[in-house]
This record gives structure tokens, sequence and C-alpha cells, in this order.
């Protein structure tokens, strides 16, 4: 299995959201969804409309662990919530295939941002980059480790560390330092 990493640049943020709208507005709401609520693909899909209409926390059961998470609608997520559900029923699936009126599949997901990330020259791109890029720049502006990883439910600090790429930005860093010999 492939390492994904987080996207670091607001630039290139930007940059794929852009792209990703170019290609349909699914596929951008798909993109921001993820930055914004730092949940799994597995966790976003299956959302329905009625799940996050005039919501202020979203309710999801986690697919991997089963438990129930409790997520705040930041206001950003809020405004495009609203704008993309309007004249959707609340039992349309927020995520809906053209072909099937069912959620996209885990596997279209990824060949939506890896396409569109290709583009604007990002590797390393997989589903998994939207709730690593949440959590970077979450840890980024709050600085606060420990309240990252009872957010992604993570068993130690260390772990939320690496998995969000921190650790290996700090190792990076330490050898641009060090210099050589």
């Amino acid at each position: 299995m492939k390492t994904v990493q987080p996207i670091r640049s607001y630039s290139k943020i930007e940059e794929l959201k852009t792209e990703l709208l170019r290609n349909s507005y699914r596929d951008y709401f798909l993109f921001v969804f993820g930055l914004n609520s730092g949940l799994r693909i597995s966790d976003i899909l299956p959302l329905k409309v009625k799940d996050v209409k005039n919501k202020h926390f979203l309710i999801a059961k986690e697919t991997k662990t089963g438990k129930d998470r409790r997520i705040p609608m930041l206001p950003n997520l809020k405004i495009e919530i609203e704008k993309y559900i309007a004249g959707m029923k609340p039992e349309d699936y927020l995520f809906r295939s053209l072909r099937t009126r069912k959620p996209i599949t885990r596997i279209q997901a990824y060949r939506i941002l890896k396409s569109a990330a290709e583009k604007v020259g990002l590797e390393e791109i997989g589903t998994h980059t939207m709730r690593k890029t949440f959590g970077y720049h979450f840890y980024q502006q709050q600085k606060d480790v420990a309240m990252l990883q009872k957010i992604f439910n993570h068993s130690s600090p260390s772990i939320t560390l690496r998995y969000i790429g921190i650790d290996e930005d700090m190792i990076n860093e330490a050898f641009m330092k060090f210099g050589g010999l």
C-alpha cells in the first residue's frame, strides 16, 4: 500500500479545489468536505442530505472503529453544504454516482482526486490525503497533538505526528540544519 501525504501548501489546496471544480461541483465538494471534517472517505461517502442539512454537528459512525463521532460543522463547510444541497432531497446521497444513484465508490473517489492532483503537480495523493491534510493544518494552527490524537482516535501522540507527516518534516528540517560533514 502506498503512503499518502497531507497537502502542506495552501496554494496547492486552492489549485486542487479549482481543478476539481472544473470537473464537477460534486468532486469539488467531496474534497472540501473531506478537508473540513477530518473523516475517513468510508465515513463520508454514505452520507445523505438529511445527515448534514441544517446541522450544527455531524454525527457519523466510524466504519473502522464502529464508534460514533460528533463533529462540529465549521462555518465555511456549512456555507458549502447549503450551496451544494440546494434542490436535493433529504434521502439523496451527497456524493451520488450519476450512473447508479448510489454513492460513488472509494475507488472512484480515489480516481477523481488522483486525476486532479496530477494536473496540479501533486504526488502521493489518495483519499486519505483529505484527512491527513485536515490533521496537518489543524496541528499547525493549534499545536495541540493531544487534541488531534483524540479527534483521530489514535493511541499515542507519536502515531498522530507520524500520520500527519510532522515527524517527517521535523526529521527533514533536522537533516538540513545538520548540513553534512
